[in-house]
């Protein structure tokens, strides 16, 4: 069904634009990775665009879910849910800040950090004067204007005929399209985004033109083209209808194969063969002084820098020979995290020449998300392959695929210790199996349920009897954590207040109380009425030192059959996490 155009730009029309991104994305991903030959001819560019569009769907949903109404009816599923008020849905403030922040925080390569950054240029603009419940046609334009100029600001040294250049077309072309414009026509969203995009699909045509690496393969820009994706499902959301494709140019050598993938290959031969080996992600939590320090130790270690974000969050991007210099410089400007570090391996330009021989598959692997970096290393030491989950920033479905493809296996067990997760995981799956990996999806709802399945994993045996042990054990496992409310809230236990410490069984609120130790013993006492041979504790870092003492004297002196284990989870969200077997 067509869609109705709308004239304004304002919550539901983001969360349009990032669906549509999203899924235009998908179709054009394969094409945009052909043609990926700068800055190295690594063959993602199209991937890294998805999965960054991907989380910032995910951060849209997220807050349309957070202010869903269900009439009558408290929300208790989530621990510190907002009691709902008047207001309705998200403001446009609202949206276009989690979209910024999702692609942000899962922002990929060289083109997603740009992208995320011109996604933050634009919501730092659509945000300022309070909150709107709209925009219109001018504000459009300078979000689009800043946008630009922002993103050419977070790159260490912009070239051109890249996105960057694409970019500030789509901004100069809104802009010329005001002009002379009658009838209020400069006050119509559509136009402006139909006038950003015909200047983007202008300016890509003539990227090769511009950067000779590009005229040398015979393809436009990758990343150039992604923009002009996202900005063609921007014209959808307020036409109803895509507008035109834009052929895609191949590598003229390539031609005769008749395929994408034939194509990249051909591309990447294209490509620069110097440079760095490596390209070092991360997310870092540092102040705007200590980042433009930053800024200059990394300039001097390679190239491609981008670091994108603010406001005490950043996405570091850049590629070095030395990635553990990369990485100690960001310790020494903040807290870097979810650092992820790739070498530009066999196949690829930096190592044309290399003849080393691909990896054996092992048999089967475990890949599990967990919440902390204490589980982490308690999971990794059992084998597993992790994916780390932080607080309020869960791992998008490309990134699971990401994590099973890393594991290197025939056949994978996928454990996502989240019940949200869920839908994420089986999309993993999905996706994996389509690659030739037997991947089975056991539900766990907590990293609880997964330390007990990871227990009885025995690789020796058949797949299907591996994942039946594993699932009966998850399944036998009740689990429960300790939280603090951060709202006021409706639960299945009563009204709690901000700040109040929630003891939650199997997703559930059951207890609300003002100390930690209480309430974690109550939890613990409830579940231990129906019995228990084992309990597993998981202290969190903000957790009191003296709780797990407390609840283990309280195991020894009240239910002499039954053995404790405590685990130090690291920032994993909750206080405590409880398992009983």
């Amino acid at each position: 069904m067509a869609q109705v155009p709308q004239r304004f730009f304002d919550a539901l029309a983001v969360r349009t634009w990032c669906g549509l991104s999203l899924r235009a994305l998908g179709r054009a991903r394969e094409e945009i990775d052909a043609i990926n030959v700068y800055p190295v001819a690594d063959g993602d560019t199209g991937t890294n665009l998805y999965l960054t569009v991907e989380s910032a769907v995910a951060a849209v949903e997220a807050v349309f879910a957070a202010h869903a109404v269900d009439a009558g009816e408290p929300r208790a599923e989530v621990p510190g849910a907002e009691v709902p008020d008047a207001g309705g849905g998200p403001s446009l403030a609202d949206a276009v800040g989690a979209m910024a922040h999702g692609a942000l925080i899962g922002a990929r390569g060289n083109s997603g950090t740009i992208l995320a950054q011109l996604l933050r240029g634009m919501a730092q603009v659509l945000t300022a004067g309070g909150e709107p419940a709209h925009t219109d046609g001018p504000g459009l334009r300078l979000a689009l204007r800043h946008a630009a100029e922002s993103a050419r600001q977070a790159v260490a040294h912009p070239v051109e005929g890249t996105v960057l250049t694409v970019a500030s077309a789509a901004a100069d072309a809104a802009d010329d399209a005001a002009v002379g414009a009658e009838d209020g026509a400069e006050d119509d969203c559509a136009a402006v985004a139909r006038a950003a995009y015909d200047g983007a699909r202008a300016a890509l045509a003539a990227t090769p033109g511009q950067l000779p690496v590009l005229e040398r393969a015979g393809v436009v820009d990758a990343g150039g083209h992604g923009l002009v994706t996202v900005l063609a499902a921007l014209v959808e959301t307020f036409t109803g209808r895509a507008p035109g494709p834009k052929p895609v140019a191949v590598p003229r050598a390539c031609v005769a194969h008749g395929d994408e993938a034939a194509a990249g290959e051909c591309a990447a031969q294209e490509g620069d063969e110097s440079g760095p080996a490596f390209e070092v992600i991360y997310l870092l939590e540092a102040e705007d002084a200590a980042v433009a320090r930053l800024r200059q130790r990394l300039d001097a270690l390679g190239d491609s820098l981008v670091v994108v974000g603010g406001d005490g969050l950043w996405n570091v991007h850049v590629h070095v020979d030395d990635a553990g210099a990369a990485v100690e410089a960001g310790v020494e400007a903040g807290r870097p995290y979810r650092i992820r570090i790739t070498h530009f391996g066999h196949g690829d330009a930096h190592t044309a020449g290399s003849e080393r021989p691909p990896r054996e598959r092992t048999q089967r692997a475990v890949v599990a998300v967990v919440p902390g970096e204490g589980l982490a290393g308690l999971y990794t030491e059992a084998g597993a392959t992790t994916v780390l989950a932080r607080p309020g920033e869960p791992p998008a479905s490309g990134e699971l695929v990401q994590a099973v493809r890393r594991a290197h296996a025939r056949e994978v067990v996928l454990l996502p210790n989240d019940a949200e997760l869920r839908h994420t995981a089986a999309a993993a799956a999905e996706q994996a199996r389509t690659e030739g990996i037997r991947v089975a999806l056991i539900p766990t709802r907590s990293a609880i349920q997964g330390i007990a399945a990871l227990a009885v994993h025995e690789p020796e045996r058949r797949f299907d009897e591996d994942v039946v042990a594993m699932t009966s054990a998850a399944g036998a496992t009740r689990h429960a954590e300790v939280a603090v409310a951060e709202r006021q809230s409706w639960t299945t236990a009563g009204i709690c207040q901000a700040g109040d410490v929630l003891g939650l069984v199997d997703g559930d609120v059951a207890v609300i109380g003002a100390d930690v130790t209480e309430v974690a013993a109550t939890v613990l006492d409830r579940m231990l009425a129906a019995g228990g041979e084992l309990v597993t504790l998981v202290l969190g870092d903000e957790a009191p030192e003296t709780v797990t003492a407390h609840l283990e004297a309280r195991v020894r002196e009240a239910y002499l059959a039954v053995d404790t284990v405590v685990y130090r989870g690291g920032r994993q969200g909750s206080l405590l996490l409880i398992g009983v077997e």
